[in-house]
């Protein structure tokens, strides 16, 4: 597939607008997803595609955490491994739909995403963790089994699935769990690549390389300013919200009967 300079354009704006989402709160992909749609791709080409980006703008967000010392990945490991084993179900069963399928799942998806971001607000404003030490009870790995298991399915909003759970249900503060968060979607996004890459579906490397290429200013930019701006997280709220519902209506087939 020949990429025009409009597509180049096209992929790497809506990789910088991703990179700046999925940083500072999730569902990055809501702009994703539907681009690579725009752009050509079927719904199963452009769902593995996405996962390039992804995995690029994760290695910038955790890099850039890093050199600010504000990463603390303490408790990371017991939340990531059920997360892994349940991105390789949720893979797998990407690769067996078909194109039809694909785009109804995923606004179905997106619906479920904004239920998401409208749910007890204030819980995310929480300044300090309130995690107990030690492993997780199996309630919160069952959990993550099942956040992995659909972010390896589609992608779109496990961050924000993930925040939800770690701010909601086991207490981390925003700024832990943003840490921790990047540190689970890499790891489930090389987990997705690789069973991407053994399945018929095939990757738009060119594409997806456009897209990582705007991602990763995207997350510098975004870890940048959440480390430095309390709250940074509200402000991308409002946008995320626009952006999931052009989705549902895209994905459900509404844009096409009104236009």
């Amino acid at each position: 597939m020949d990429i025009t300079p409009i597509q180049l354009f096209l992929a790497i704006l809506a990789g910088i607008a991703a990179g700046i989402i999925n940083t500072l709160a999730g569902s990055g992909s809501a702009v994703t997803l539907p681009m690579l749609v725009f752009l050509g791709l079927d719904a199963g080409v452009a769902n593995a595609t996405n996962r390039v980006g992804v995995l690029v703008q994760n290695i910038a967000g955790i890099a850039t955490y890093q050199r600010s010392k504000k990463l603390d990945i303490g408790g990371s490991f017991w939340l990531t491994i059920p997360a892994m084993l349940g991105a390789v179900v949720g893979t797998y069963i990407a690769t067996i739909l078909s194109n039809d399928q694909m785009e109804f799942a995923i606004g179905g998806m997106m619906v479920i995403i904004l239920i998401t971001i409208f749910v007890n607000p204030n819980k995310w404003l929480r300044q300090q963790s309130e995690v107990k030490a030690g492993r997780p009870s199996l309630g919160v790995l069952a959990l993550f089994f099942v956040i992995g298991a659909y972010g390896g399915f589609v992608q779109a909003g496990v961050g924000v699935f993930i925040l939800s759970a770690m701010v909601l249900g086991a207490g981390y503060s925003m700024t832990h769990a943003n840490g921790i968060k990047l540190v689970i979607v890499l790891a489930l996004t090389v987990v997705a690549l690789v069973v991407f890459i053994w399945s018929p579906v095939k990757i738009n490397w060119g594409i997806g390389g456009l897209m990582a290429v705007g991602q990763s200013i995207g997350a510098w930019a975004a870890a940048k300013f959440a480390v430095s701006v309390p709250n940074a997280n509200k402000y991308v709220r409002w946008l995320l919200i626009v952006v999931v519902i052009y989705s549902i209506f895209k994905f459900f087939g509404i844009l096409d009967l009104i236009f």
